[in-house]
């Protein structure tokens, strides 16, 4: 076994996940509202989301299947109106509880499993992620189906850890009083990322 790429691809992985985009933003947020039993159902979804790009790119790899470049963009299209929706629930929501006294807590995002799947299906980075960056990783075995099975079993376990510690340090936030201004930053990057996503995805149409 590859060690060192294994364990490039296992920083990796955790600097994806780590890093503030829909997902991460989904996760805290659903945790804030329902605590963690609704962050937990919101990360299964996303992580089942995850299976489905993974599945998707084995089966490219394997050349089982071939995908259609107009269906795909359509989907990364409605993806990113989606997160732009849910970033603008959370944008509106800072802004009309902006004069509340600092004790009221605000209403996040509430998340699930069905819109963690959601997210995490139309997530532009896991999409890229996926379908160019996963496939590097292949050969940390020298049997391609043991390479797999290694890394989707890892991408599984580090996804629920990373997140479940992304969803304690928010709780943790959410008792501060910088706690309206960080929602009102996870709605703004939401809004920022969904954006930049449709930019990308008009490039693609000329």
């Amino acid at each position: 076994m590859n060690y060192l790429e294994f364990y490039l691809y296992a920083i990796s992985v955790i600097i994806m996940i780590a890093t503030p985009g829909p997902v991460m933003i989904l996760v805290a947020s659903a945790g804030l509202k329902g605590g963690y039993r609704k962050s937990l159902q919101t990360i299964v979804g996303t992580n089942l989301a995850s299976l489905v790009l993974i599945a998707i790119s084995i089966l490219i790899l394997k050349g089982m299947l071939s995908v259609n470049e107009t269906l795909f963009l359509i989907i990364k299209i409605l993806g990113c109106l989606y997160i732009a929706y849910l970033g603008y629930g959370i944008l509106k929501e800072v802004w009309f509880q902006q004069d509340q006294p600092l004790t009221t807590v605000l209403s996040p995002v509430e998340g699930g499993l069905t819109k963690g799947f959601l997210v995490g299906i139309s997530n532009p980075k896991d999409i890229i992620f996926f379908s160019s960056f996963f496939p590097q990783f292949i050969h940390v075995h020298s049997d391609l189906n043991v390479s797999l099975v290694i890394l989707v079993i890892t991408w599984i376990i580090l996804d629920f850890l990373t997140l479940s510690i992304v969803y304690l340090s928010f709780n943790q936030l959410s008792k501060s009083r910088i706690y309206p201004k960080i929602l009102g930053l996870c709605g703004l990057i939401l809004v920022t990322i969904a954006l930049y996503g449709l930019y990308i995805s008009a490039q693609s149409l000329f």
